[in-house]
């Protein structure tokens, strides 16, 4: 409000004990009144009143400090929208003035236990750089994606470090993607997202512009992008292409994503020319098809995946639809990891069982118990490619990861043959016993 006329000290005192609630909310809302007038209205049995003094920029730090206890959740709510306005005007140094009451108002308000007070804070924090990094920590680790997301897509006060230890949480998939859309993110956290395998945050990363994205980190996405169509378009699209990643790209998107990829000015005339053969190859295969009358194969990169999705439906169950695909000699590595991205989690179990051999059982306690040597060694034996198996630990059996086993090598398995029989033994008798 604006203040009419001067008050004394006396008549302020006097109004403070009004018995008319109005009379005292009025009185809350001044800015010219002694800081200890307003400190006594904290505590007015009235929420009105309280109110007042929570929006009240004059009111003292230590009554803000009272404030972010109250019973009142709206006035908190005004607390809170007071204090994360002040904060973002001020200057470093203003801030470092600012007292430790004041932040410790701030401290209590991000564990409040209502969406909406966290929620007014971490928008009002977003892009501050002169903020505790343990509030903004806090913040950053909500449970609720409303609170969380600001911080992690915007704080200028998250490292790196911060940013890899939350993402070894597994965080919910919208997390995933708050980190994903920051500007300039670092190698080594865009490595750690795309290595989470999540589908949307995968995708969401690919089509940051400002992202650094190592080529290594790129080819793991792109060895697995075949089966997941969400994210041929962004990888289309990506800056920086090299001509060997194009040509791999080109192998499995649609046709006119591949038209797209041709008119991209920053690829060589070789590449160009490589992406042109593609096209025509294309064309000269459908026209065999056609006059063949040959249907499509279901393996392979581009390749039609609806055969193992109709059996499927078909089958009294997915252990049954495994074995049918493995009798036509069509349940591949391509098909296991497409039916993953498609969420069929109790047919890749299967599918996983009957091509590497081993009772359906061992595949079910690998899955459930959420180890990592298991699926390692039950996917070496169902002869899964190296480069997905830290989308099978993450996506099928909720590894975090932080703590899945990843090979040393391309082409090579994490663990011995040795290893690999003892861990199926393990679980064929943990099935049995059962």
């Amino acid at each position: 409000m604006s203040d009419q006329g001067r008050i004394s000290y006396d008549d302020a005192k006097r109004l403070a004990g009004d018995k008319d609630p109005e009379v005292r909310r009025a009185l809350a809302a001044r800015t010219d009144i002694m800081p200890e007038i307003l400190y006594f209205l904290v505590d007015d049995r009235s929420a009105d009143v309280r109110r007042e003094i929570a929006a009240n920029q004059a009111t003292p730090r230590r009554a803000d400090l009272e404030l972010a206890k109250d019973s009142d959740e709206s006035v908190r709510a005004l607390l809170a929208t007071k204090i994360g306005g002040i904060i973002p005007e001020l200057t470093p140094e203003e801030a470092k003035n600012l007292g430790h009451l004041a932040y410790d108002a701030l401290a209590i308000l991000t564990r409040d236990q209502v969406t909406i007070v966290r929620r007014i804070i971490a928008e009002a924090l977003q892009n501050v750089a002169h903020v505790p990094p343990d509030i903004v920590n806090r913040l950053a680790r909500d449970a609720e994606i409303a609170v969380s997301a600001p911080i992690l897509e915007n704080s200028p006060v998250l490292t790196d470090g911060d940013l890899l230890d939350i993402l070894s949480e597994t965080p919910e998939p919208s997390a995933l993607s708050a980190i994903a859309r920051r500007a300039h993110l670092g190698d080594s956290v865009s490595d750690a997202v795309a290595r989470t395998g999540d589908i949307e945050a995968v995708g969401v990363l690919l089509t940051n512009p400002s992202a650094q994205i190592r080529e290594d980190t790129l080819d793991w996405i792109i060895s697995r992008a075949p089966q997941v169509e969400p994210w041929h378009a962004p990888l289309v699209h990506r800056p920086g292409l090299s001509g060997n990643a194009a040509m791999r790209i080109a192998r499995f998107v649609a046709d006119n994503l591949l038209e797209t990829l041709i008119k991209r000015a920053d690829l060589s005339a070789e590449t160009i020319s490589a992406l042109r053969e593609e096209v025509s190859q294309r064309l000269r295969d459908h026209q065999e098809q056609l006059e063949n009358g040959a249907a499509p194969q279901v393996s392979g990169d581009g390749a039609d995946g609806s055969l193992w999705k109709g059996i499927l439906d078909d089958s009294a169950s997915a252990q049954e639809a495994a074995e049918t695909l493995q009798g036509y000699g069509q349940l591949d590595p391509a098909v296991i990891m497409e039916a993953l991205a498609c969420g069929e989690e109790e047919f890749v179990t299967a599918a996983l069982a009957v091509k590497a051999g081993v009772p359906h059982g061992v595949a079910k306690s690998v899955v459930s118990m959420q180890n990592a040597k298991g699926i390692v060694a039950l996917a070496s034996r169902a002869e899964i490619p190296d480069h997905a198996l830290p989308q099978l630990q993450i996506s099928l059996c909720r590894i975090s990861p932080a703590k899945i086993l990843i090979s040393k090598k391309p082409g090579e398995y994490p663990l011995t043959e040795e290893e690999i029989t003892w861990q199926l033994e393990f679980f064929r008798q943990m099935a049995i016993k059962a």
